[in-house]
């Protein structure tokens, strides 16, 4: 028996007793802070911390919920802060509730698949107030949420080091492009077939619904039953605010069949390692030259077949590509390297607190 059933076992046999949220949380709306100066108070909506401002308008401990957008986020804050109308504070009687602990069992709602309205995601005050949350006496929410912190403190040093990891990786991507002036460049236009003329967009309501992927100018946007591409392709970002962003890759392989809309150029080569070697390479490079449009940014075909490529050896690609790609596969590769033990941690860790948090409930 763990330390948890012998305290549960001890003060509480008969059971857990569960209550409707707004016995136990006040949940208030957030505010504009525009008015407000620099400074080092957070300033949280529905994304995270937005910015700082100097003026904090709630006091910690306290558990944040998205009112719209990203509903599957939630923030715990033990220190001054504000927040914007995007996502609710709360107040929470710390006479009955453990702040930590409240946040903790928050997750088995999963909030994220609650949506309450069509368009962008929200939640409302009126649904959230209805949930029933568990209130086990204080010596049991701090037991577990001391067990919980430590799952989340693995997690942690496991996200710091990947990202470590992928730091890593992009020192050794910029040493293994650095070729010098020994080795020429040609314009990519000059080392694929552009197959732009063949792409053909389709509007949301007149695609029929299949599986196979429809790509934009950041990936898969939907699913549809045709296809116009079967092979393997280089698709680059076209147009977007990630081509000067660069949050998610520009430059992606696709294979099979597929559809492409008038977002994403479509390449072809005639190995995977030409292909390959331009994918990360276009990745890896600072694309703001050939980038036209402030408002909406945009990669036109002509800037696209002028960027110059280093062009050295087959031989010295396939060293280049075979050398990165298992360095990608440790830092990105869901199935191998911190990635998987990440993933399989955080699936063990979602496993267990759904499990800490399940109480047999007090009857009435």
């Amino acid at each position: 028996m763990t330390h948890i059933e012998e305290l549960i076992q001890e003060l509480c046999p008969e059971g857990i007793e569960h209550v409707a949220l707004d016995e136990v949380v006040k949940i208030r709306n957030g505010s504009d802070y525009k008015a407000l100066g620099a400074g080092e108070v957070p300033v949280y909506g529905s994304g995270g911390i937005m910015t700082t401002v100097d003026t904090a308008v709630h006091g910690g401990p306290s558990v944040l919920i998205p009112r719209k957008g990203s509903l599957g986020n939630l923030f715990y804050v033990d220190q001054p802060f504000w927040t914007v109308d995007t996502i609710f504070y709360t107040e929470i009687d710390l006479t009955r509730l453990m702040p930590k602990f409240f946040y903790y069992s928050m997750y088995k709602h999963r909030l994220a698949e609650k949506n309450q309205a069509g368009g962008v995601p929200s939640m409302t005050q009126s649904y959230l107030k209805k949930l029933r949350i568990p209130v086990p006496p204080l010596e049991v929410q701090r037991e577990i949420v001391r067990v919980l912190d430590k799952f989340t403190q693995l997690e942690a040093e496991l996200e710091a080091e990947l990202e470590a990891r992928r730091a890593q990786y992009n020192h050794y991507r910029h040493e293994a492009f650095s070729f010098g002036s020994e080795v020429e460049t040609r314009p990519l236009g000059e080392l694929a077939w552009n197959l732009d003329n063949r792409r053909k967009p389709v509007t949301r309501d007149a695609r029929k619904p299949g599986n196979i992927p429809y790509y934009g100018a950041s990936g898969v946007v939907d699913y549809v039953s045709g296809y116009i591409f079967d092979g393997d392709y280089l698709l680059v970002s076209e147009d977007g605010a990630n081509l000067l962003a660069r949050s998610t890759p520009i430059a992606f392989s696709v294979s099979g069949k597929t559809w492409v809309n008038n977002h994403a150029h479509v390449l072809q080569f005639d190995t995977y390692v030409e292909r390959r070697f331009v994918e990360i390479y276009l990745n890896s490079i600072d694309l703001a030259p050939f980038i036209s449009g402030s408002t909406q940014p945009k990669l036109n075909k002509a800037n696209l077949n002028r960027i110059p490529i280093p062009a050295p050896s087959l031989e010295v690609k396939e060293r280049v590509v075979d050398i990165l790609d298992k360095f990608d596969a440790l830092v990105n590769d869901i199935s191998v390297g911190l990635p998987a033990e990440l993933a399989a941690r955080r699936k063990q860790y979602e496993h267990y607190r759904d499990r800490l948090l399940t109480f047999k409930e007090l009857a009435a």
